[in-house]
């Protein structure tokens, strides 16, 4: 039947009225801009990952991370925790359990090459104890526990929970900048990889 294509492209309304495509192709400098934001959104998430799997061997130990206000900062990681990859046989792991990122099988997963990708971390500073869930992605948090509120006045007890909040975020930019100066430093491929390396393969 004549103009039957026609007719079922406008119904998926992919021409319109006139036969022309609906959406009109994008400039050459749309698409370069498209392609170097998703560029640059995939290193962000490879650097987060870095992040958080440096942060996993880091807190095995018991000496704290960084400091903040004069304070020494301790992490633990607590829950599930998913690793993530790029090629391979397997692209994702997913550990459940209490401090299950520190089990072996997490450990072999890194070897072969995935990075952490989400996990929950328990901050301790002084008496504070925080525990955030913390995604790659630009390192996105996607939930929080705080400290307990100590003021009973409901305005006052708002106002400390908000300052909690932003200490939080503080926290976690703490954590990204004692990452940032080893990683951006010599130190890095001659200290730190190789202490990781040997972590991940018991061999410390």
């Amino acid at each position: 039947m004549p103009g039957s294509s026609e007719e079922a492209a406008f119904l998926r309304g992919e021409v319109g009225v006139d036969g022309a495509p609906v959406e009109e192709a994008r400039d050459e400098a749309e698409i370069q801009k498209t392609k170097a934001l998703e560029s640059l959104e995939r290193n962000r998430t490879w650097l987060g990952r870095e992040w958080l799997t440096w942060l996993l061997w880091r807190s095995n130990s018991t000496a704290p991370l960084t400091t903040f206000d004069g304070l020494d900062l301790h992490v633990i990681f607590v829950g599930p925790v998913v690793l993530q990859g790029l090629a391979g046989e397997a692209t994702e792991l997913r550990a459940k359990g209490y401090q299950s990122a520190y089990a072996e099988v997490v450990r072999e997963a890194l070897t072969r090459g995935l990075l952490v990708h989400r996990a929950t971390l328990r901050l301790m500073l002084d008496e504070q104890v925080y525990e955030v869930t913390v995604e790659a992605e630009q390192s996105v948090l996607r939930s929080a526990r705080l400290p307990q509120v100590l003021s009973e006045d409901d305005d006052e007890a708002l106002a400390e929970r908000l300052m909690l909040v932003d200490r939080l975020g503080s926290l976690v930019d703490a954590l990204w900048e004692a990452f940032a100066d080893v990683r951006e430093d010599a130190v890095w491929h001659r200290r730190e990889v190789p202490g990781l390396r040997a972590w991940m393969t018991g061999a410390e």
